[in-house]
């Protein structure tokens, strides 16, 4: 109950960060990745400020024996590049440029614009299943 209920604000608090950084409204992240036209470094400064508290928060695990709300951390570890890792981030900068969401904003504007972010929410969905019934890694062998 305790850690559903900490997600639920961390959720919340993610989600009025996008909301007031202008990170949920497509125009301004299409803005953005025009750096050849009208850019708008906006994002930018977003993008920084968001290095300060990850620095903090990164400082604070190393210090601690536990989680507050677990009873051991899950920090990710270090994997190689390789070819699915440069498609996914291909697949998802194509996706973040034609359409301005990325996975995080996008559920967040199904508040705010529910119809387009719908749409992409459910093609976002509906790429994972693929994903995970189609191409899993346990699948290709």
């Amino acid at each position: 109950m305790r850690q559903n209920l900490i997600s639920l604000i961390s959720g919340m608090l993610f989600g009025a960060g996008l909301a007031v950084s202008g990170m949920m409204d497509p125009a301004r992240v299409r803005a953005f990745l025009d750096v050849a036209g009208a850019w708008d470094p906006t994002l930018a400064f977003v993008m920084a400020g968001a290095i300060l508290p990850m620095s903090i928060a990164w400082f604070v695990v190393r210090r601690r024996s536990a989680p507050i709300a677990a009873e051991q951390f899950h920090t990710p570890t270090t994997s190689p590049i390789d070819r699915r890792l440069i498609a996914g981030a291909a697949l998802f900068g194509i996706g973040w440029g034609l359409v301005g969401l990325c996975p995080g904003p996008a559920i967040a504007a199904l508040a705010i614009q529910p119809v387009p972010a719908l749409t992409f929410v459910a093609a976002m969905a509906l790429g994972a299943a693929i994903h995970r019934f189609a191409l899993s890694p346990s699948r290709s062998a």
